[in-house]
């Protein structure tokens, strides 16, 4: 199968070199197309969550196995984002996004059928699989298309795909629903999401470009003109890391790489605050501030949507302002995020708590996208996709498991404040791995100006295990 979804031949004489108009053209319209696969991503995997109150209703299912089945999606996904973004690594991009996404909207269709809960597990199971073919090929598509100093504003503008996507499905579904009536809820819900990824796919292949070797370019890490975020690649290694494998890919410059440990804790602890807030906001404050439906539902509009605003101006600022270092802006707005904690634990209006909300939302997302951003710049592009599938495993599986699990284990045994000290437990966390990620690329930058081998980039000998 990746056989397919490989790219085009490569030639080792490049026709074109990086940089000028033409390449900038290629890099615009290949972001492009990750842009609208992720969106749609989100459109066919976000809708499941919005058919819960369908599902108990109309199929009689209880709040347990509706628990049951978003876990199964959750535990899924973590695990396939950890093995099919490693095999993005030797695929396609345009091709293996065009191949998940088509495959998430035929599940999406499948839905339509299904009654029983053991039907939905297995369907579940292999959305969440098809999921996870869908970051791993934008990140190496502006790690292989963008240098650094301009990846933050590319990264961000890439990163709001997804607070797009999950945000128009709420109205399309509402649509569906004025459209085919309450006794239509599945062709609302399953239907018409997938018709729209289906329809993007096209527009995927069509504006999506595969490496810049592949498409008759010198590789940016190959150009030290244009891209200085590392040393060039020597040839014969640059070559090796077309002909290793998966596994070996991972295996010398990934698994041994501390940067690359630290910055994916990063992203755990970044999940255990935002599965924390968006799986038990409903609940808590519903329960614990006593707010309305209607009013819950402006909080939680307001904690997706905040993002987008402060995700572009993250990407802009850690470009500018901090010459490329990702992790100081996300040290800054983690600890703004614990101050804002405090307030939605202890305010008592609901406009300020709406507020404190809101301000969580828009900060929780920055360390997030600066820790993918940090994750192309650590790791060769050929590993990027691997870089991506340890990011994604160690965000589901270790940090959204303990937003929900742990959470809701403390709130039974203490109470809400419970809850609430581990978010704030999460945080503190993220502040420190953030000081240690950091630390690390200062010594990975050292050691580039004083020209010393570096293994956080290059390491060659699998033996060599520091970073």
């Amino acid at each position: 199968m990746i056989s397919l979804l490989q790219e085009k031949q490569r030639s080792e004489h490049a026709q074109h070199q990086a940089g000028g108009r033409t390449f900038l053209k290629y890099g615009i319209s290949a972001v492009a197309s990750c842009f609208l696969a992720y969106m749609a991503y989100y459109i066919v995997r976000n809708n499941f969550a919005l058919s819960t109150p369908y599902l108990k209703q109309h199929l009689s299912l209880t709040s347990t196995q509706i628990g049951l089945l978003s876990s199964v999606l959750l535990i899924s996904y973590g695990l396939s984002k950890g093995f099919m973004s490693a095999l993005a690594d030797k695929a396609s991009p345009r091709k293996y996004l065009a191949v998940g996404l088509s495959c998430c909207a035929l599940v999406n269709l499948a839905f339509v059928f299904t009654k029983d809960l053991w039907e939905f597990v297995v369907l579940l199971a292999l959305l969440g699989l098809f999921q996870g073919t869908g970051a791993a090929p934008a990140y190496i598509t502006m790690a292989n298309w963008f240098p650094k100093r301009l990846r933050g504003r590319v990264g961000a503008l890439w990163n709001i795909s997804h607070n797009i996507g999950g945000g128009i499905v709420a109205p399309v579904i509402t649509a569906g629903i004025v459209f085919f009536g309450v006794g239509g809820w599945q062709y609302a819900v399953y239907v018409l999401p997938a018709m729209l990824a289906l329809a993007v796919v096209p527009l995927v292949l069509m504006l999506g470009k595969d490496s810049p070797r592949a498409e008759g370019f010198t590789p940016l890490e190959e150009a030290p003109s244009v891209h200085t975020a590392r040393k060039p690649l020597p040839e014969d290694e640059a070559r090796l890391g077309r002909e290793l494998s998966t596994w070996q890919i991972f295996r010398r410059y990934v698994l041994p790489n501390k940067s690359a440990w630290y910055t994916a804790m990063v992203d755990a602890c970044v999940y255990v605050i935002r599965f924390g807030m968006v799986s038990w906001m409903p609940l808590y404050l519903t329960e614990y501030k006593h707010f309305s439906m209607a009013e819950m539902s402006v909080a939680f509009l307001l904690f997706e949507w905040a993002a987008i605003p402060s995700t572009l101006l993250a990407g802009w600022i850690s470009d500018t302002f901090f010459k490329g270092q990702r992790m100081p802006l996300a040290i800054i707005s983690t600890l703004m995020i614990i101050v804002c904690i405090v307030g939605y634990w202890k305010s008592t209006s609901v406009v300020s708590v709406v507020i404190f909300t809101a301000m969580i939302g828009c900060l929780i997302y920055i360390p997030q996208f600066l820790a993918s951003v940090q994750g192309m710049e650590i790791v060769p592009s050929f590993a990027v996709g691997s870089m991506t599938g340890l990011r994604g495993f160690m965000s589901y599986i270790v940090g959204a498991t303990a937003g929900t699990t742990l959470i809701g284990i403390a709130v039974d045994r203490v109470g809400w404040d419970g809850g609430i000290m581990v978010l704030f437990g999460g945080s503190l966390l993220c502040v420190l791995f953030c000081i240690l990620a950091h630390i690390q690329v200062l010594k990975m930058n050292r050691r580039h100006v004083t020209h010393a081998p570096t293994v956080t980039d290059t390491p060659t000998p699998v033996s060599r295990t520091t970073v």
